[in-house]
């Protein structure tokens, strides 16, 4: 099984292009990045189920910016790059990465190594961590135990998520309960509230949010959600 979502971030323009009709006729949505600093300056970059990435990319390193994506969370990273060197495999590995496959490599191998490594990171997922609603006290527990305080429109997004038990949230669905308008509201209001309530749990525990944007559909929570 592949991802639903998949970046690709590679400054071969041609080939990146090429990899990514390849893995959209398989059913994959997939964003391409030319260099590291579109990548980390993209609305919802992170929020992929998996990453490509090249290692001699303009900005930001490869080997580097595999660190900064592996902070955020689990998700499959494969790296296909011809840069040699005897560390190379080493680095990539311990900065992060799942697999390294040396170019020139067929897509097809790329597509076998993806689907390899995806199916690895849904089986670990499918040990599924709680996290918790606590109404009475208006906070959020997460796996490790941390409580997190949350503000009246955190609690109401929240209680979204609970309700939906892993299926997405639409936008509309979220503006009506936060009392707005979906007509008439900017995307971009509701995505600083997502990202308010994400932040403020980040700060306070070190479990990873499994709360992801679905583009032009709207949020999903795909961890264990339950309210106590």
């Amino acid at each position: 099984m592949l991802p639903s979502t998949l970046a690709i971030i590679d400054d071969d323009r041609e080939y990146a292009e090429y990899l990514s009709k390849f893995l959209e006729e398989r059913g994959v949505r997939v964003r391409v990045f030319p260099d590291s600093d579109e990548f980390l300056t993209a609305r919802d970059a992170y929020e992929c189920d998996f990453f490509v990435v090249d290692l001699n990319l303009p900005g930001v390193d490869g080997v580097d910016l595999i660190r900064l994506i592996r902070r955020k969370g689990p998700a499959g990273i494969v790296v296909v790059s011809g840069r040699v060197g005897s560390d190379v495999f080493e680095a990539v590995l311990r900065a992060g990465a799942d697999m390294y496959l040396m170019k020139p490599v067929r897509f097809e191998q790329v597509a076998l190594a993806i689907e390899a490594v995806h199916r690895r990171v849904e089986s670990g997922r499918s040990q599924v961590a709680v996290w918790r609603l606590d109404r009475m006290a208006q906070k959020v527990i997460a796996p490790d135990g941390a409580r997190i305080d949350l503000s009246s429109n955190d609690l109401v997004l929240v209680e979204c998520f609970v309700a939906a038990d892993g299926a997405t949230v639409t936008r509309t669905t979220l503006c009506e309960r936060l009392g707005r308008d979906p007509a008439t509201e900017a995307d971009n209001v509701l995505h600083a509230a997502i990202y308010r309530l994400r932040r403020r749990i980040e700060r306070a525990t070190s479990s990873t949010v499994p709360l992801h944007s679905e583009a032009k559909v709207g949020y999903t929570f795909r961890g264990k959600l339950v309210a106590v």
